[in-house]
């Protein structure tokens, strides 16, 4: 049989993570409804970054294949020192690294020019799923806007580092602008996907409120229609730099387009 791939595994063999919680507190955040089902946080206090020490300052080995980092909170101003920290580390151990980030221009541009010696080694891949502030904004409340999204890209990819981008999830249909916008800075590719249980993760998140659902429902209503699925196939299927995630392949396959 085919081993499905989905998730974080399309993109690394390793993740590695030292903070629980994420200040960024966006809606749907796969990683705070895992922590609070697991009862690790709950979801007043994800939002305060607490740092894990035996994470921190654990030895790490050399990976055969990418290693993501991070995957379960964002590299933000609070901890960014700790995070050069671990960032030197995982590279000091030979490794390739995945930087995944909804990013902070004062954190990138630390980290770029930290790393020099390392580009090479390193692929940034920043989280825009929007050119939209406004929709930025109400699904993830305390993440940058995106002309700083935007500058981040510029920086790393002027400085000559390796660039990417996540529109997953997708968050407005106005996909032509988005790609049209990044992609004159994305050495790379752009990955395109849905939201992945969007009301239970809403839900469990603690946002729960009738105009937060609605907004869900608005969201999968235009995001799950097989015309708009086509349509963006279609359009994209012959750049090079666009890929499916996961989300969208399933869909692509009962459309027979795969």
């Amino acid at each position: 049989m085919e081993k499905k791939i989905n998730g974080t595994h399309e993109w690394s063999v390793k993740t590695i993570n030292f903070i629980t919680g994420c200040s960024n507190d966006c809606i749907c955040c796969y990683a705070e409804s895992n922590a609070v089902r697991f009862k690790q946080t709950t979801p007043e206090e994800w939002k305060n970054e607490a740092v894990r020490t035996h994470d921190l300052n654990k030895r790490i080995p050399k990976h055969n294949g990418m290693v993501m980092f991070p995957s379960s909170h964002d590299i933000t101003p609070k901890h960014l020192t700790e995070s050069i920290t671990v960032l030197g580390n995982i590279l000091k151990a030979g490794n390739d690294v995945l930087v995944v980030s909804k990013p902070n221009l004062e954190c990138i541009s630390k980290i770029s020019k930290t790393f020099t010696e390392y580009k090479e080694k390193i692929l940034f891949r920043f989280t825009i799923g929007s050119i939209d502030s406004t929709i930025l904004k109400y699904w993830e409340p305390n993440a940058p806007s995106f002309d700083e999204r935007l500058a981040c890209l510029k920086l790393c990819y002027e400085l000559g580092y390796q660039t990417s981008v996540s529109a997953e999830p997708l968050l407005d249909k106005n996909v032509e602008a988005l790609i049209t916008k990044l992609s004159p800075y994305v050495t790379e590719t752009i990955w395109i996907g849905k939201p992945n249980q969007l009301l239970l993760r809403t839900k469990m998140n603690g946002h729960g409120d009738p105009e937060t659902i609605e907004k869900c429902h608005e969201w999968l209503s235009w995001i799950n229609d097989p015309a708009f699925i086509k349509d963006l196939y279609e359009k994209y299927k012959a750049n090079p730099m666009i890929r499916w995630k996961d989300s969208i392949r399933k869909d692509l396959k009962k459309l027979s387009l795969l």
